[in-house]
């Protein structure tokens, strides 16, 4: 039998066509990996290590911490010092880590996996963690209509094979992301009801919840924890922060750690009063989509003069203050598995103009939606004035996420073009993950943009089915044509990739004298990677 160590970037892509799909649609955390890697294991700071409160001002609000169901940025942060799963994901560069598995995989044959269990581990509450809590675990995650099930198709079953065993069978040969996805299931007691799950989980992790609010959070250490990464301080305390001018103010004096997506106009003020800012380029996307239902938007060349039409730099200086960039690919240009697209898109007014001419369009009305995001918002504004300097009437509606995509699930004329935030990378970094977000077999493409009767999306299906089957340079040439496909169609497609700053006191104390840990890394995506992070006390 093998041992499977490493994993390279692919998956089959996503089944996902249940009722599930309108829910993962709202739901991915609002990007990706990470230009500097690294683990935030370990410390060496100067000072006492530990015996504080270590505190963070988080930029969402709580929701369901269903660990089987989870989608609010916030509560995933949370969730991940809490839950753990069999292999778990480093956010700061995306690489899986040891969680209750001791050790890797065992490869039985072509499909069959075993897993042993870390020996003594606990959950919070005292109870042995078995590998029947896996199991069901397992079948949480996977139960209909859940947010996880087309990440985790690839498993036929998950079995107990003994005690500290559990076996895990796959429906595709030699699955390379296995243990990727085994992080996705987070293990919580078969006990625990569905109810208690939602509104405070217990999980073998270093931390345990201690007070829920609906504005912050209260953890403590969790005394059973045998891993690798013990709290050491006596508490961890998140707090919703969702106003920027009082997450800055938070930060600025001191009375959190660390904070999360800090404003670009407030980052020289944070650096001036001694916070350490780490700015990370993640995939997250501000994408335009097309109603491809709704003529002229069937028409190629009709959707690539929009492209070229809108001024992205000034949406880049004007909405972002620099923090962003134009996409030149699918995936940012800090990925691995980068490549820059047959065809990219630059401002050029000449350009789009040629391209509607060459459509056949007479430009007229059009619907500009865009969610409430203020970024988006800013966007939208820049789209109008250049929409219209093509020649549309532009009517700009500005909605919530979810009275945007219910108005778009009528799949009606009522709407044109989309300019909205996205980031599956909240759940994983890889390629295929991130390709089948959109692109898979789902309501996105059914509904949304309905581009999957075309030949072109059929074509690009099959090239990331066939990316599951290849490796190294083979696996990279069929994504560089997945990529190339959806550049040249563009019915789905990020305008901006956004960098990601996170403050901390790492390099300074605050004013109290307390700083974190200097191995502390901020994160391309929502949320803080807190494995091994404590106070320092100068």
């Amino acid at each position: 039998m093998n041992k499977i160590v490493n994993s390279s970037v692919s998956r089959r892509a996503f089944l996902g066509g249940s009722a599930l799909a309108a829910t993962l649609g709202l739901a991915a955390c609002g990007g990706g990996s990470t230009s500097d890697s690294g683990s935030n294991a370990g410390t060496s700071s100067a000072g006492t290590e530990g015996g504080g409160t270590l505190t963070v001002g988080s930029a969402y609000s709580p929701s369901s911490y269903d660990p089987a169901n989870c989608s609010s940025a916030f509560c995933l942060s949370a969730n991940a010092n809490v839950m753990e799963g069999l292999y778990n994901i480093d956010f700061t560069d995306y690489s899986v880590v040891s969680g209750l598995a001791d050790g890797d995989p065992t490869q039985v044959d072509d499909n069959t996996y075993e897993v042993k269990l870390r020996s003594g581990a606990k959950f919070s509450d005292g109870t042995d963690v078995t590998p029947d809590d896996v199991v069901d675990s397992f079948k949480r995650a996977t139960a209909e209509g859940g947010m996880y099930v087309s990440f985790l198709t690839m498993f036929d079953s998950i079995e107990k094979k003994d005690d500290s065993t559990v076996t895990v069978k796959c429906n595709i040969s030699n699955f390379s992301l296995l243990k990727e996805r085994l992080a996705i299931i987070k293990v919580m007691p078969a006990a625990l009801s569905a109810d208690d799950a939602k509104a405070k989980p217990v999980g073998s992790g270093p931390w345990m919840y201690d007070e829920m609010s609906d504005t912050y959070v209260v953890l403590k250490p969790n005394p059973n924890y045998n891993g690798e990464f013990a709290a050491k301080d006596n508490e961890l305390r998140i707090d919703s922060l969702t106003d920027t001018t009082a997450r800055t103010t938070a930060e600025q004096e001191g009375s959190t750690l660390i904070s999360e997506s800090v404003p670009p106009e407030s980052i020289d003020q944070l650096k001036a009063a001694g916070v350490t800012i780490d700015e990370v380029k993640g995939f997250g996307t501000r994408f335009i989509m097309f109603n491809v239902k709704k003529a002229p938007w069937d028409n190629v060349k009709a959707r690539q003069a929009i492209m070229y039409a809108l001024n992205t730099d000034q949406m880049v200086s004007n909405a972002f203050s620099g923090m962003a960039s134009i996409a030149t690919s699918y995936l940012p240009d800090s990925f691995t598995n980068y490549h820059k697209a047959s065809v990219t898109y630059t401002y050029d007014a000449d350009k789009a103009k040629s391209l509607i001419s060459e459509a056949g369009v007479t430009p007229g009305d059009l619907v500009l939606r865009t969610t409430d995001n203020a970024q988006v918002v800013a966007m939208g504004t820049q789209a109008q004035q250049d929409l219209e300097a093509l020649g549309f009437k532009v009517t700009l509606t500005s909605d919530k996420s979810p009275a945007t995509y219910s108005a778009i699930d009528q799949a009606d004329e009522s709407w044109d073009i989309l300019i909205a935030p996205g980031d599956p990378s909240c759940f994983g970094g890889d390629t295929d993950l991130l390709l089948n977000w959109w692109f898979g077999d789902n309501v996105w493409m059914k509904t949304r943009c309905a581009w999957n009767t075309s030949e072109e999306w059929k074509k690009l299906n099959g090239l990331m089915n066939d990316a599951l089957g290849a490796s190294g340079s083979d696996q990279q040439d069929l994504w560089n044509q997945c990529f190339d496909i959806l550049a040249e169609n563009v019915v789905l497609y990020p305008l901006l990739q956004v960098v990601t700053p996170t403050g901390s006191w790492r390099e300074s104390a605050n004013p109290d004298g307390v700083k974190v840990s200097d191995s502390f890394k901020g994160i391309g995506t929502t949320g803080v990677q807190l494995a091994g992070i404590t106070t320092v006390k100068a």
